[in-house]
């Protein structure tokens, strides 16, 4: 079985990618710039030189494979058009170049986000039926991507995945708050409620997803199966790091000044304008019951463990 996975050099990217080559997957691995391949070192996969934002320079990488397991994308940018360039139209050139020149392909595996469907604003997690309603820029991209993947379903076999926050080893999003915690000082906006999973569990769901006949033409949701409080999420990583900080609690009409300002000191990182606008909303929460019933989806980390063995890492590799 022959795999194109594109985002490899990234976080969740790199994982898949090893976990693939665990099952037995010939990989290829979709890459931009070859001086970021410090993930895939020591790892049995192929590179080929390539941008989603080029549609000519997908049409080698397609050919031949089995399965693409497309998860480029950008969670942070400096402007709309970057989020559209990267999450929307190059989305639109791997589904179009995979059309053209390789219909025959198994299976299309789509990473998309909670982001796309947006917060629920009852409390009640969302399934994948519900009605998309976007709050950022990063969401409505991620959503824009969704629709070009299934409008494209009478083409090519094609899956949609939609996980919460997710976090573990190489991630540099959740870094800034374990930072944070480590600092003695965290931000506190009020009650607000997530779904989280941990990156092994999604990429054993990602792979079921790919593998199963019944998540053809589907979207699911993807999570641990718990609900954490803001609380919760901090006390996992405080005991992770044997570290008490100090919560500063912060009005929420405040949080649009702590993402401009965090852009103007520090640049492009996770705290910025368009996620200020998510974390404005209390609930993060997805069902992921639909996963479990149709691909046996059962995730075995919960936040309190995982969150241990993120910090460890970020620990052993001086990251923290």
């Amino acid at each position: 079985m022959k795999a194109l996975v594109t985002g490899a050099t990234g976080f969740i990217g790199s994982h898949l990618a090893a976990a693939l080559v665990r099952e037995g997957f010939d990989v290829k691995c979709l890459v931009r710039n070859r001086s970021r391949l410090r993930f895939l070192e020591d790892m049995n996969v192929r590179t080929t030189e390539g941008d989603c934002t080029d549609r000519d320079s997908l049409i080698d990488a397609v050919k031949g494979v089995d399965y693409v397991f497309h998860l480029a994308g950008v969670t942070k940018a400096c402007s709309e058009e970057d989020y559209y360039n990267a999450n929307s139209k190059g989305t639109e050139n791997i589904v179009r170049a995979v059309v053209e020149n390789n219909p025959d392909i198994k299976r299309f595996v789509y990473l998309s986000s909670l982001a796309a469907a947006g917060p629920c604003h009852d409390g009640i997690p969302l399934k994948e039926d519900c009605v998309p309603m976007p709050v950022s820029v990063y969401g409505r991209t991620k959503l824009e991507g969704e629709k070009i993947v299934t409008a494209n379903g009478k083409n090519i076999p094609v899956t949609v995945i939609r996980p919460p926050a997710v976090y573990g080893p190489r991630d540099g999003d959740l870094l800034v708050f374990f930072k944070m915690v480590k600092s003695g000082i965290v931000p506190y906006w009020g009650k607000c409620y997530y779904s989280f999973l941990y990156v092994e569990d999604l990429i054993n769901g990602i792979i079921l997803s790919a593998l199963s006949r019944e998540a053809e033409g589907e979207i699911f949701f993807m999570s641990d199966g718990n609900i954490y409080s803001v609380d919760d999420i901090i006390t996992a990583i405080s005991d992770a790091l044997q570290r008490r900080p100090v919560k500063l609690k912060m009005p929420k009409f405040v949080m649009p000044l702590l993402g401009m300002l965090s852009e103007k000191l520090r640049g492009v990182n996770i705290i910025n304008s368009d996620k200020i606008k998510e974390m404005k909303h209390a609930y993060w929460v997805c069902d992921a019951s639909k996963a479990a019933a149709k691909l046996k989806f059962e995730p075995k980390v919960k936040i309190k463990e995982g969150a241990q063995w993120t910090a460890d890492w970020y620990r052993i590799h001086r990251w923290l």
